[in-house]
């Protein structure tokens, strides 16, 4: 016991950040477990989707970022929604890219990819994926692909306010009113802004599609809900029969790589218009 207390007061010390995030003990054992893993990986380049499959099962919740009154980094890889599913594999990879194997890298890496200019903080999470996309390309993390057309053949300009025109929905917007106003400014400085997407009736299984989407591309499924860009992100996986999706499942309710084909599952969302392809880098 007195060992355990020596060994939380030596991280805390090395690692301010980590008194700042909420996680169980089982979190930090598994990222640890999972990073060594990763080390002993052979093949880097499928890095994403090696992880992605460490998660097959793992429940489906929702919200699990909103489970603190002060915003503290949340590390909860026993819970997973679509975006921290996406999240907690991207940081993973980036670890194991970069040769990094403690708890403390992680939690540093993750702060970064989930915060604007990894400040933590409700205004400055990266709740809209566009801006997810746009931060995490500019710390070099990531890239978009936009071209050639086809396949990317369709256009989405950004009309972004459903945070701040259903604040209650957000129960950290219920509690701080003031968080409006910023949230708000940030939908105000991405509206206006184009990205290029396949249609969901152009993903077919052609030469076309396999060039511009790649196993382990994160895909963020655009909708034509007012107000909002995307309505669920997950992996890229190709099969013979075609593109598949690789996902934390609401409807399936647990980490999935799906059965259907993507664009089979996109035609039955009407609200869903096609997908964003980003590359991790």
């Amino acid at each position: 016991m007195k060992k355990t207390i020596l060994a939380w007061l030596f991280l805390m010390a090395v690692s301010p950040l980590l008194a700042k995030t909420q996680y169980t003990s089982a979190d930090s054992i598994k990222v640890v477990k999972l990073l060594k893993e990763g080390k002993r990986h052979k093949d880097k380049q499928g890095l994403v989707l090696f992880f992605a499959r460490k998660f097959l099962g793992v429940p489906y919740v929702a919200s699990t970022l909103e489970n603190n009154v002060d915003e503290q980094l949340v590390i909860n890889l026993r819970q997973l929604d679509c975006t921290t599913f996406v999240e907690n594999v991207l940081a993973l990879t980036l670890c194991t890219q970069n040769g990094k194997t403690s708890f403390a890298d992680f939690c540093d890496q993750l702060r970064r990819i989930r915060y604007r200019n990894g400040k933590i903080g409700y205004p400055t999470r990266l709740h809209y994926f566009s801006e997810w996309i746009a931060d995490n390309a500019r710390m070099g993390f990531v890239e978009e692909t936009q071209t050639p057309n086809p396949p990317f053949s369709a256009v989405q300009t950004l009309q972004l306010n459903f945070m701040s025109t259903h604040v209650d929905k957000y129960p950290m917007l219920v509690r701080t009113p003031a968080f409006v106003k910023p949230i708000a400014q940030m939908e105000s400085q991405l509206s206006g802004k184009t990205c290029r997407y396949i249609p969901k009736a152009g993903i077919l299984n052609n030469a076309a599609c396999k060039q511009a989407v790649k196993d382990g591309n994160i895909l963020a499924l655009v909708t034509s809900r007012q107000g909002l860009d995307t309505s669920h992100v997950g992996f890229a996986v190709w099969k013979k029969d075609g593109l598949h999706l690789f996902h934390a499942s609401s409807l399936q309710k647990k980490v999935v790589e799906d059965k259907s084909l993507l664009k089979t599952y996109m035609q039955k969302q009407k609200l869903q218009l096609g997908i964003r392809v980003v590359k991790v880098k």
